[in-house]
C-alpha cells in the first residue's frame, strides 16, 4: 500500500536493483540507490542530474537495440551521445515515476486512501485503520485523568503493533463525549474500526482499589450498520491495570485479524512500572502535558508530578523521559537556569540507560538538544531514531518538521508537516505546525486553511488565535487581525493580551483597551519572568507614546535580564532582549553590542531571524536607519513571518517609510 511504502521509505534501505533483477546494469542500480538515499544531501540535486546518471549507468550505448514494431518512432530520441533506446527510456520513466510517488505523490496517496477508507474501511488491503476514542470516566469526576491515561496506554500499545494503523491522539481526543454516530466518526477519521470504552476507578476505604474497564470494538464497513465485533469487561486490582491494557490491545488486534509475533506479544505485556502510586503521579503529569498548556506554572506542576513518580520508582523510564521533556520546555518557555538544564539532561540520561529502544527516550533527548543546547542537528538525529521506533506516530513527523525548520531546511520541514497533517487530520498540533511553516515561507494563502482548522478544533487556544492573526498581518490586513482577536470569545481577554504582548512582540496589534489590559498584568502572569514582564511594559509604553515610562521600564528590564544572564551567560535570546531594553532605556552603543552578541550566539533558522528582527528594532530606536536597513535586507532574504505586506502596517518600521531601500523591500510581492 502507499502507506507501507512511505513507512519503509523512512525506515529501510532498499536492496540494489541488480541484486533483485540480474539484467539491471550496475550503473543503473547505483543511480537509483543514490536517488533513494534517506539523507537528502546524499541524493541528486535535480531530476536532470538523476536522468544523466541513469543514461550513463547503462555502461555502453545500445546501438543495436531494436525498437519494437508497435512502438512509434517518437519513442526514440537523440542526444549528443547518440540514440537512447526504448528500454533505457522506459527505465528512466519508471525510476522518475517511483521518485515522484515517494516524494511529492506520497501525500496525495495518503489522503486518497484515507478518504477511501470511509467506503472500504481500510487504508489499503493489508493495513486496517483504527481510532481509539477517549474512554468515558464513570467514576469520580476528579479521576478523569486516570481514564485518559488508560485510553492513551491502550492506544500506545496498539500503535506499536505492525500491520495496524492507529489514528493519533490529537485527532481522536476531539471526540470526547461526542454524540455523533459511529459511522460519522469513522468517516471523519477515515477508519473502519473504532475502539470505545468506559473506566471506573473503584476506591475503598482500606486503600485497596480496583479498576473496571469495559472496551468495545465497533466495525463500520460498507453500507452495513455499525456492528460491535468484540466487547469484554475487565475487573482488576490497580496493580494489575497494565495487564488489562495489554490484554485489551491483544484482543482488539485478534478481532481485527492482525497477527502478533512473539516480540509484539512481549511488548503488549510490558508494564512501565509496578508501583501504583508512581503510575498515578505519572498520569497526573500526562494530563497536564496533553492539555496543551505551556505556561510556566502549568509546566512546573507537571514536573512536580513526574518527579514524584520517579521518586517512587527510580526505574520508571517513561516518567524520566517525560520529566526531561517538560523540563526542557520550561527552560524554553520560562526563565532558563543552569539547574533546569541539568535536570533536563540528567532525566534524559536516566531514560536512556533504562530504555534506549523507546521512542519517548529519544523525544526527550531531542527536545533537550533543541530547547536547551540549541543544537538542531543533534535534535534531528534523535527525532529520526524516535521515528524509526515509532514509524506510525505523527508526533515524530511533527518533531522532524520542527528540527528541519530550525536547520533552515524548509521544504523538508513542510513535507514532514504535511505527512503529520495527513496522518493526524484532526490534530491541533499538526495543523498548527503546517500553518506555521507556510507563514514563515511567506505563503499566507496556504497557511490560512490549516490555521483556521486548528482554530476550529481549539477555539480556546490563545496561541492558535495569534497564529491566525499573524497570517492576516502577513497579508497586510491589520483590521482582519484585530477582528480575529475580537471574535475570539473562547479565550479570556487577559490571556489574549498576554500572548500578543509577549510572544513575537505583537502588543502593537492590540487595540487601546487590549494594551491597557496588558499593562495591568503582573510578573506572576509571565510565569515569574520579571525580565519578560518589564520589557513588555517598556514596549507597550513606547507604542503608546509615553517615552518616560518606556525608558523607566527599559531600565527595569535591563536589570532583570542581566540577573538572569548571570546564570545562563550564553543565552542568545536573553542578550538580544537585553539589547532591546538598553535601546528603550537610552543606551545606544551598549544596546547594539548586546543585540549583535545575542545574534552571534544563535544559529538556528527560527530564532536567528527573530533576533535579527530585534536588532533592526534596536537600530531604529537608536535612530540609525542605515544600519537598520542593512539588517532588514538580510532578514527579508530568508524565510520569516515578516512579509513585505507586514512591513507596510507594522508601526515599528514607520521611521523607514519613504526611504527608497525600505520601499523596495515593502513593495516586493
Amino acid at each position: 500500500t502507499p502507506q507501507a511504502m512511505i513507512a519503509r521509505r523512512f525506515t529501510e534501505t532498499p536492496k540494489p536493483l541488480n541484486e533483485l533483477r540480474d539484467i539491471v546494469p550496475a550503473g543503473i542500480a547505483h543511480a537509483v540507490q543514490k536517488a533513494l538515499a534517506r539523507t537528502p544531501a546524499d541524493r541528486y540535486v535535480s531530476a536532470a542530474e538523476f536522468a544523466r546518471a541513469l543514461e550513463l549507468g547503462t555502461g555502453d550505448t545500445p546501438r543495436t537495440a531494436a525498437t519494437p514494431a508497435a512502438m512509434p518512432a517518437a519513442s526514440v530520441r537523440t542526444t549528443g551521445g547518440g540514440p537512447i533506446g526504448v528500454v533505457r527510456r522506459h527505465a528512466l520513466a519508471t525510476a522518475l515515476g517511483l521518485g515522484l510517488l515517494i516524494g511529492g505523490g506520497a501525500l496525495f496517496a495518503w489522503r486518497s486512501s484515507a478518504a477511501g477508507a470511509a467506503h472500504d474501511g481500510t487504508a489499503g488491503d493489508a493495513a486496517p485503520r483504527l481510532a481509539v476514542l477517549p474512554f468515558e470516566n464513570l467514576g469520580d469526576s476528579a479521576d478523569g485523568y486516570f481514564a485518559d491515561g488508560i485510553t492513551d496506554a491502550v492506544r500506545g500499545k496498539l500503535t506499536g503493533l505492525p500491520g495496524l494503523q492507529v489514528i493519533a491522539r490529537g485527532s481522536s481526543v476531539q471526540y470526547r463525549g461526542t454524540a455523533k454516530a459511529a459511522r460519522q466518526v469513522a468517516e471523519e477519521l477515515g477508519v473502519r474500526y473504532l475502539l470505545t470504552g468506559t473506566v471506573r476507578w473503584a476506591k475503598t476505604a482500606g486503600g485497596a482499589s480496583r479498576v473496571q474497564v469495559s472496551p468495545e470494538l465497533v466495525e463500520v464497513s460498507g453500507d452495513k450498520a455499525a456492528a460491535s465485533i468484540w466487547q469484554q469487561p475487565f475487573d482488576a486490582s490497580l496493580t494489575d491495570v497494565f495487564q488489562v491494557q495489554g490484554e485489551i490491545a491483544a484482543k482488539v488486534a485478534d478481532a481485527m485479524q492482525v497477527a502478533l509475533g512473539g516480540t509484539a506479544k512481549a511488548a503488549l505485556a510490558e508494564a512501565p512500572t509496578r508501583n501504583a502510586a508512581a503510575y498515578d503521579e505519572f498520569l497526573r503529569g500526562e494530563a497536564i502535558a496533553n492539555s496543551g498548556k505551556s505556561a510556566a506554572a502549568d509546566l512546573r506542576e507537571g514536573i512536580t508530578h513526574y518527579q514524584q513518580a520517579v521518586a517512587l520508582d527510580s526505574g520508571f523510564a517513561d516518567a524520566w523521559a517525560r520529566l526531561s521533556a517538560m523540563s526542557s520546555l520550561l527552560y524554553s518557555n520560562g526563565v532558563p537556569t543552569r539547574a533546569l538544564a541539568e535536570r533536563a539532561r540528567d532525566a534524559a540520561d536516566r531514560a536512556m540507560s533504562l530504555a534506549p529502544e523507546k521512542p519517548e527516550t529519544h523525544f526527550a533527548l531531542g527536545n533537550y538538544q533543541r530547547f536547551v543546547e540549541k543544537s538542531p542537528e543533534r535534535a534531528l538525529a534523535e527525532f529520526e531514531i524516535a521515528r524509526r521506533f515509532a514509524p506510525g506516530d505523527a508526533r515524530a513527523l511533527r518533531a522532524l518538521a520542527a528540527a528541519y525548520r530550525d536547520l533552515g531546511r524548509w521544504e523538508e520541514a513542510r513535507r514532514n508537516a504535511e505527512l503529520a497533517y495527513a496522518r493526524d487530520p484532526r490534530s491541533v498540533g499538526s495543523a498548527n505546525a503546517l500553518a506555521t511553516i507556510d507563514l514563515w515561507l511567506r505563503r499566507p494563502a496556504d497557511a490560512r486553511a490549516p490555521a483556521e482548522r486548528a482554530l476550529a478544533l481549539a477555539p480556546g487556544s490563545a496561541n492558535v488565535v495569534e497564529l491566525v492573526a499573524m497570517i492576516a498581518l502577513s497579508g497586510g490586513d491589520l483590521a482582519e487581525a484585530r477582528r480575529v482577536l475580537a471574535n475570539s470569545r473562547a479565550v479570556p481577554p487577559a490571556q489574549l493580551a498576554l500572548i500578543f504582548a509577549n510572544a513575537w512582540d505583537l502588543g502593537w496589534v492590540l487595540d487601546d483597551a487590549g494594551q491597557r489590559l496588558a499593562l495591568t498584568l503582573g510578573p506572576d502572569d509571565f510565569g515569574g519572568d520579571r525580565g519578560a514582564w518589564a520589557i513588555v511594559r517598556a514596549q507597550l509604553y513606547g507604542w503608546r507614546g509615553d517615552a518616560a515610562q518606556s525608558r523607566a521600564w527599559g531600565d527595569s528590564a535591563v536589570r532583570e535580564i542581566s540577573a538572569q544572564l548571570r546564570d545562563v551567560p550564553n543565552d542568545g535570546q536573553r542578550h538580544t532582549l537585553r539589547g532591546l531594553a538598553l535601546a528603550y532605556a537610552g543606551h545606544p552603543a551598549e544596546a547594539v553590542a548586546e543585540g549583535e552578541r545575542g545574534l552571534a550566539l544563535v544559529t538556528d533558522a527560527v530564532f536567528g531571524p527573530y533576533l535579527r528582527h530585534q536588532l533592526v528594532r534596536i537600530y531604529l530606536l537608536n535612530g540609525d536607519h542605515g544600519k537598520a536597513l542593512d539588517q532588514l535586507e538580510q532578514l527579508m532574504a530568508k524565510p520569516y513571518y515578516v512579509s513585505p505586506a507586514w512591513l507596510r502596517i507594522d508601526p515599528n518600521f514607520a521611521p523607514l517609510r519613504g526611504e527608497p531601500r525600505f520601499e523596495r523591500l515593502a513593495g516586493a510581492r
